[in-house]
């Protein structure tokens, strides 16, 4: 049945104002909704008349308190093409995570000075103001700790994990009085490098930790290129340890990754004089290799380690396995490496160590 367009504009009407009245009604001035269900019978009323002067007037009314009611968008189009773009973004930046790059955080030294792990150090002073705090955390991702003893002879129950602001990871100090400390250093941290533990005791006004701690390097990794280019001696490669012998799951079971150089190719015989690396007979050649090698700025060389599994002295070698990796860390004498739990099964490899971008402090791509 035929029916005319000012009716059929009317009903739409009708109908946009029913929806506005349902999703703005939790935040809309109550007598802005009044008027607005009494201008919509008023509306309805009319159309039932199908007066055309009537409903004209009605919709005019009806319209100026939905414009109150809820406001016209600036530009609708493009903020829906907008929002619309901002979904697929965020599809794409999702899926390049999963399967293009990674976001890696180094927790240890490893591969210091390549690569930082977290780094603690106690002060004697209190921590600075707030501006230079906010300045040295996006420099050096530090972040300072000044807990003190409020209690006469207070002693450490316990250091366990927390959040801080539920986004960083951090230490509540519960001590025996029944008084809590929130510190934003991880409690492996702080036990490990500042030496806070359990047991520990300390007299009222006397500090519990006070000094900070410089996060480890956050880098992205590239998972793709490996599917079309053979991975290389020398890169930095990041991969899970499922499966290797000698390396503890993490809690719940989830998957650890770990950090290393490529220092060998399947078939590559590998031979460690304190502080050369030989592959094949031949000194590593590489910048990567030739850092640790020099014993220069930081680096200490490769070690022979008698507690390791493989390459303990200066006359043993180690051919790598069909579909396997020798991983080094490039802080030879302080690394869980390939030398103590074998080689990597190609497998695990998630990727190529490729940018950090935080800390600044190490800011730069990866050699």
């Amino acid at each position: 049945m035929f029916e005319a367009p000012y009716l059929k504009e009317a009903k739409a009407i009708l109908h946009a104002a029913l929806r506005a009245e349902h999703y703005r009604k939790d935040i809309s001035d109550p007598s802005d909704l009044e008027n607005l269900r009494t201008c919509r019978e008023a509306l309805r009323k009319a159309v039932r008349s199908k007066s055309k002067k009537e409903i004209e007037s009605a919709e005019e009314s009806l319209l100026a308190v939905l414009r109150k009611v809820q406001p016209p968008r600036d530009h609708p189009a493009i903020r829906e093409n907008t929002e619309f773009l901002l979904v697929v973004v965020v599809v794409i930046l999702v899926g390049m995570r999963t399967y293009v790059f990674g976001n890696f955080e180094i927790p240890t030294a490893s591969m210091q000075p390549t690569l930082n792990g977290v780094i603690a150090h106690r002060t004697e002073s209190e921590p600075p103001n707030l501006l230079d705090r906010a300045r040295e955390f996006v420099v050096f991702g530090r972040t300072y700790a000044n807990v003190v003893c409020e209690r006469e002879n207070d002693t450490i129950v316990s250091v366990r994990p927390s959040r801080v602001m539920l986004i960083w990871n951090g230490a509540t100090i519960t001590m025996a009085s029944g008084l809590k400390y929130e510190v934003g250093i991880d409690p492996r941290v702080l036990n490990g490098q500042l030496g806070v533990g359990a047991g520990l005791s300390y007299e009222k006004g006397e500090p519990i930790v006070r000094g900070y701690a410089d996060a480890g390097d956050h880098l992205i990794a590239d998972k793709v290129s490996w599917n079309f280019v053979a991975p290389k001696r020398g890169q930095v490669i990041i991969f899970k340890t499922n499966g290797i012998d000698g390396i503890a799951r993490g809690t719940d079971g989830e998957d650890v990754f770990y950090i290393k150089r490529l220092a060998a190719l399947p078939g590559d015989t590998l031979r460690i004089a304190q502080p050369k690396l030989f592959i094949n007979g031949h000194e590593a050649d590489g910048t990567g290799f030739q850092n640790v090698e020099s014993e220069q700025n930081g680096y200490g060389g490769y070690w022979n380690e008698l507690g390791a599994k493989y390459l303990r002295t200066p006359d043993e070698t180690f051919i790598v396995p069909v579909r396997g990796y020798f991983a080094l860390g490039d802080n030879s004498a302080n690394s869980l490496d390939s030398r103590y739990w074998g080689p990597v099964p190609a497998n695990n490899v998630e990727g190529r160590a490729a940018f950090v971008y935080w800390p600044f402090k190490h800011f730069g791509f990866i050699h």
